[in-house]
């Protein structure tokens, strides 16, 4: 057999699948707390499809964190992982291991009707850039490349880790009282599942409101059951996620789209679409009118990053050998 096994390792589960015929296939999700190894988790999802080790052709995993070398030590779980023993141990040649973001963009080549739903109108330009934007445990930024008709780029950066922009008294008000808790105030400081009760926190203390939320998910609940305090931090969040995502179409020149995936938008999504993100998005003074026509899209696919990494897998194994 020459099967092809993809994976998404996150920090409570690991993603794993075959690809065939340029599609995901017998999809399981296994959490990582149960496996001392990723080698142990693969061996029990191959055992579970009946294929033993020599069977597979390649391995891409996507992965958080920088990806050079031998050794890799995943950032958000005890894992370690040898690219040699892993291969010596299950018996496979090739190994590919993709930084999770660019994975997530790569996974965007492949989205369904369903998986996604507009934000803004408009016609991609096949020929520039599009901005992959992401509010998750962090804020992920990158960029996807459109190279040929079978060929895609996805460039990872740090766009996550740029100052929060401030287009308003109120959005200052917000930064300052966040520095001097904390200093340097990032973007991903607010845009990301523990910014949401940050900016929570910095909108109560403004307003002489006792906070009341832990979680996220409490932020969350509360602003869909319309609870006045809660829906005005959904909204900032929104407002400031569109002046993130707009600072980085001028950056990159995105004219290609906007896709924004990650966890923590779907989970307010009908509220974002209300919000002002896209009054924010294009709020750049002369430059506002350079947004017109540029599309942007809200992401809710389950397997963006497995998909990724089958379409990363598809590439390396089409390209010609030396």
């Amino acid at each position: 057999m020459n099967e092809l096994l993809v994976g998404d390792i996150g920090g409570t589960n690991a993603r794993f699948a075959l690809w065939r015929d340029n599609q995901l296939h017998a999809v399981r999700v296994l959490p990582t707390a149960d496996y001392t190894s990723l080698e142990q988790a693969i061996q029990a999802y191959l055992h579970e499809q009946g294929i033993a080790r020599g069977e597979l052709a390649a391995i891409c995993l996507a992965v958080a964190g920088p990806v050079d070398g031998d050794e890799f030590q995943f950032t958000n779980n005890h894992w370690r992982l040898s690219r040699r023993a892993f291969c010596d141990m299950l018996q496979v040649k090739q190994l590919l291991l993709l930084n999770d973001f660019s994975a997530m963009a790569l996974g965007m080549t492949r989205l369904l009707p369903g998986e996604f739903q507009a934000v803004c109108a408009g016609d991609a330009d096949p020929a520039r850039p599009a901005l992959v934007i992401g509010p998750g445990t962090g804020l992920g930024v990158g960029s996807l490349l459109h190279l040929n008709q079978q060929q895609w780029m996805a460039v990872p950066g740090e766009g996550g880790h740029v100052d929060l922009p401030v287009g308003n008294a109120r959005e200052a008000a917000i930064h300052q009282q966040m520095q001097s808790q904390i200093g340097h105030v990032s973007a991903e400081t607010v845009l990301s599942g523990g910014g949401l009760v940050r900016l929570y926190q910095a909108m109560c203390a403004l307003d002489g409101v006792q906070p009341v939320h832990l979680s996220p998910a409490e932020v969350t609940e509360a602003a869909l059951a319309g609870e006045p305090q809660a829906l005005a931090v959904i909204e900032q969040f929104c407002c400031f996620l569109g002046r993130v995502a707009g600072n980085n179409v001028l950056t990159l020149g995105a004219r290609g789209g906007v896709y924004i995936v990650g966890g923590v938008i779907p989970r307010f999504a009908e509220l974002f679409l209300r919000s002002g993100f896209a009054a924010s998005f294009a709020d750049k003074g002369c430059m506002s009118g350079y947004f017109a026509g540029i599309p942007v899209w809200l992401v809710t696919a389950e397997f963006s990053g497995l998909l990724g990494a089958g379409v990363a897998l598809q590439q390396t194994m089409s390209l010609p050998r030396n």
